[in-house]
Formats: structure tokens, C-alpha cells, sequence
């Protein structure tokens, strides 16, 4: 344990010289406890900490016509042109996606030797491309909106030829839970209330939409609604709440 928290250590510190991130850094390797003050700058980190995680949210042969043109619309306006023929950040950006949300942790029996050797991320466990969960993730910050672009795999059938209700709501709260993040730092689910209007069928893409309601203390209420790509299909219609946590408290405590 002390080696590969050696080694975390080791690369934040290395991540120092970079302008951009070197108060991050030097909050995050100061205390374990700034995780709850730095987790929303962190989290988008470009991780030279892990330095064999792939990014599943690129695009692979499993892509279809679909997903990738919804991943090139919003991908476009991740950075823009200005007048002067410069390049700036635009209006939304692509969040990274790997197979492991905790690597290295502080806490007991469970975390140290389940958590680091064998846990993978639910939606990121299916080595073939394009068998469940194909997706990603773009936030707008401005807006306070946050879009993810879905393909079905074969593996997440459900009623015949249509996905599963759980795999649906799984993606729901992926994306909900995702944007949650962005407006309050680390949080928990508390309730997703799913109203289910069509089927999904399998190997479609559909475009899950998040958009902020209100904030109330700890809590972030959201609206989500799963439709067709051209908008042209309601399949879902969601009320979320997120409740905002100590990320310290939760791993000690897991």
C-alpha cells in the first residue's frame, strides 16, 4: 500500500510543473482531506497517474453512424476558432472515461485489496467493443447542462430486441450523477424517479440530456430526458436527486 501511494505521490508531484494544475497539485498531495475542495478540479486531470487507463469514451469500430455523428457535433465545440485564427475552449468539453473510478485509497481490508486489484467501473467491465455500454459524456458549464450520447450493445437486452429498464437507468444516473459532480462536487445519489415512455431498441443511440433544476443546501435536483437523437422520440423522463459528500468520510467508511 505505502508503495503505490509512493507512487501517487510521485506522479502529482511530477504533474507540478505543469502551470496549469500546479495548485491542484499541491492542495491534493498537502492533505487527504482536500480531496472535498479540489475533487472538481482534479477529477479532469489529463492522469499521467495511471499511465496505462484507456480513454473508453474515444471512438472504436463499434461506433456507429449515430454515435459518432452526435460525438463530432458536440466534439466540434469542445474548441473554437476566433477571428484572429487563434484557438480557445468552446462552449462544451469531452470528459475522459476509464474502467477504474478508485485506484488508490486510504482505508481498510476492503478498499486496499478488492477495490485496487479487481474493481472496474460497472458500465466500463465488457472487454468487447460494443457489446453494452457505449457512450460519452460532454458538459457545458455555462448552461449547466450535461449531454450523453448512448449506444445499446447486444449484451443489454432486456424485452426482446429493446434494453434493459436497468440499463437505461443506469445511464441515467451515470449521466445525471456525472453532472451532479460539475455543480457540487463529490455527491451520492439519493433518488432517480424514472417515468419510461418507449422502448430503447438494442444498437440504437439515444441522447441523454441533463439539465440543473435547483439547489437547496446539499442537494442538487436535475431533469433528464432520454430521446432520440433527432429529439424526435421521448423514451425517458427523469427527476434526479444528488446529495453532496465527503469523499474522505465515504472511503474510510468503506
Amino acid at each position: 500500500m505505502a508503495k503505490y501511494l509512493g507512487q501517487l505521490l510521485s506522479s502529482l508531484k511530477s504533474l507540478s510543473s505543469v502551470p496549469a494544475i500546479r495548485a491542484h497539485v499541491a492542495l491534493w498531495t498537502g492533505s487527504f482531506s482536500s480531496w472535498t475542495h479540489t475533487f472538481r478540479s482534479i477529477k479532469t486531470l489529463p492522469l499521467p497517474i495511471f499511465p496505462k487507463s484507456w480513454d473508453f469514451s474515444q471512438p472504436n469500430s463499434s461506433w456507429g453512424p449515430e454515435i459518432m455523428q452526435m460525438y463530432e457535433h458536440y466534439n466540434s465545440q469542445c474548441e473554437v476558432e476566433t477571428e484572429e485564427g487563434e484557438k480557445k475552449a468552446g462552449p462544451w468539453r469531452r470528459l475522459p472515461s476509464y474502467n477504474r473510478s478508485l485506484k488508490f485509497a486510504t482505508g481498510g481490508v476492503y478498499l486496499s485489496k478488492i477495490i485496487q486489484s479487481k474493481a472496474r467501473l460497472f458500465t466500463r467491465n465488457i472487454k468487447e467493443p460494443g457489446a453494452a455500454f457505449e457512450y460519452v459524456l460532454f458538459v457545458n458549464e455555462a448552461e449547466q447542462r450535461c449531454v450523453g450520447i448512448f449506444q445499446a450493445g447486444h449484451l443489454l437486452e432486456g424485452p426482446p430486441g429493446h434494453v434493459h429498464g436497468g440499463a437505461i437507468a443506469t445511464m441515467i444516473d451515470t449521466v445525471t450523477g456525472t453532472h451532479a459532480t460539475f455543480l457540487s462536487g463529490p455527491v451520492m445519489t439519493a433518488y432517480l424517479n424514472i417515468n419510461y415512455r418507449s422502448p430503447i431498441p438494442l444498437g440504437s443511440t439515444v441522447l441523454i440530456e441533463s439539465l440543473m433544476d435547483k439547489k437547496e443546501g446539499r442537494k442538487t435536483f436535475l431533469l433528464c430526458n432520454v430521446t432520440s437523437t433527432d429529439g424526435s422520440k421521448l423514451h425517458t423522463e427523469t427527476t434526479a436527486l444528488f446529495v453532496s459528500v465527503s469523499v474522505s468520510n465515504l472511503i474510510q467508511k468503506g
